[in-house]
């Protein structure tokens, strides 16, 4: 139990930074925080990306934070700049709160590696 109390608090800790430094405040939902991690992957902040592009980063972000866990592998960046993925083994069905509670803890473990928190 003392595994999801940490959880749910570094979340929130991750929750309520990226909030503050990207949304004014304003509480950025699980979406919202894979595609900064998608953008952050990518490595262009500064552009602005057309839709196909961020559904696109998100997908970039959800490989990244699912590779610790065996499901995707970094393949190649293309000429574009852009990071590819392989997939290693098929993502086993979730209910949707399994899936939710899944990307939240490779969430909390991107950013405690990344040092963004602690």
């Amino acid at each position: 139990m003392a595994r999801d109390i940490q959880l749910k608090e570094r979340w929130e800790m991750i929750v309520e930074k990226l909030s503050n430094q990207f949304a004014d405040g304003d509480r950025l939902d699980l979406d919202s925080i894979i595609y900064l991690i998608g953008v952050q992957e990518l490595g262009q902040v500064h552009q602005k990306f057309k839709k196909d592009q961020k559904l696109d980063l998100m997908h970039i972000a959800i490989c990244k934070l699912l590779e610790p866990y065996g499901f995707y592998e970094f393949d190649f960046v293309d000429e574009d700049g852009w990071p590819h993925y392989k997939v290693k083994a098929q993502l086993p069905f979730l209910k949707a709160g399994e899936q939710s509670v899944l990307m939240k803890e490779a969430i909390v473990n991107y950013f405690v590696e990344t040092e963004y928190i602690e």
